[in-house]
């Protein structure tokens, strides 16, 4: 690729949200190019692929009645993208200008990219405590994960006692789904009162399988393989405790992959996830789109990402047929 050469449409990530509008891009003969982006850590691996790369069994994706890993789901979309022609550059894209049209971008080579459209599927990343062994853990499918929606109906947690780490409504609805499966939930929280909403706080407080782990933090992950316990300090008394435990759900947050669009003019919401005001991907620049986990806060599942990025390509192939470009 030259360094000024100019693309019909540019694809930002490689989720389920990037290469599914991939597949319709290049279905609809539009040449599209997907930079995948570049293996790093923040503190947890952030790998080309997004979170289905640290996600060992996917049984909630239809068409897999079996289930599927989540890198093995990863290559299947890739690969059906790359049969219909979609171009990949194993690069970030760093810097963006979207003031004018072609759009302006720098990658992590250095290089500058022209682009007719483009389509942001970065994705967003869970935030992790930082220790050692919980990214070990979690990268080996271990027991520890940051979605008890996507895990938490796995066989090896079910009948189990399970813990959530955080104080949140997310992590009050991770409690309360985990209670479905588990033969205990503790929630293990570093205040003595609770940020999420009354009604969520209510509905896992008066729930007789959740036990609240108050003023306390996670000192360590143990475990060899898998799981097998949880060290937590009382951050008032300084007392340490081991909680029995086979899953660690991590449910402090997520941080969406939107710092490269800073003086891009692309609007981000309060929390830095990309703005969509209506159903459609479009933003507030016309020619510039979004799918998946980078503009939804809400759901943040691999089905619900690879329908926004269908939605993607087909609002950006209408756009383009506008603008005169086939």
């Amino acid at each position: 690729m030259s360094e000024q050469s100019t693309e019909k449409v540019l694809i930002i990530g490689s989720g389920p949200a990037g290469w599914t509008a991939a597949i319709y891009a290049a279905r609809a003969n539009l040449d599209p190019v997907v930079y995948v982006g570049v293996p790093a850590t923040n503190p947890a691996p952030v790998l080309p692929g997004g979170q289905l790369m640290l996600t060992t069994e996917v049984e909630n994706y239809p068409g897999f009645p079996h289930g599927v890993t989540g890198p093995d789901m990863m290559a299947k979309f890739r690969e059906q993208a790359e049969r219909f022609g979609t171009r990949v550059v194993d690069a970030n894209i760093d810097q963006c200008d979207f003031s004018k049209r072609p759009f302006r971008m720098v990658d992590s080579d250095g290089k500058t990219v022209l682009a007719s459209s483009v389509i942001i599927s970065t994705g967003a990343t869970a935030n992790w405590m930082g220790l050692a062994n919980e990214i070990r853990l979690a990268m080996n499918g271990g027991g520890v994960s940051a979605c008890a929606v996507c895990d938490g109906a796995l066989p090896v947690y079910r009948n189990q006692p399970l813990a959530v780490v955080g104080g949140g409504d997310t992590a009050m609805e991770e409690a309360s789904y985990l209670t479905k499966f588990a033969s205990k939930v503790y929630v293990i929280h570093r205040r003595d009162t609770l940020r999420a909403s009354k009604s969520m706080q209510d509905r896992v407080l008066s729930n007789p399988k959740v036990e609240m782990v108050w003023d306390s933090a996670v000192e360590d992950v143990i475990g060899d393989e898998r799981l097998e316990s949880v060290r937590v300090k009382n951050l008032k008394t300084g007392a340490l405790r081991d909680l029995d435990v086979r899953g660690l759900f991590i449910a402090i947050g997520h941080s969406p992959a939107t710092k490269f669009l800073e003086g891009s003019g692309v609007e981000l919401d309060a929390k830095g996830y990309v703005a969509l005001h209506t159903r459609a991907s479009t933003t507030n620049i016309p020619g510039i789109f979004a799918a998946g986990d980078v503009a939804d806060q809400q759901y943040r599942q691999a089905v619900s990402a690879a329908g926004m990025g269908c939605q993607a390509a087909l609002d950006c192939e209408r756009w383009l047929a506008e603008q005169g470009v086939h």
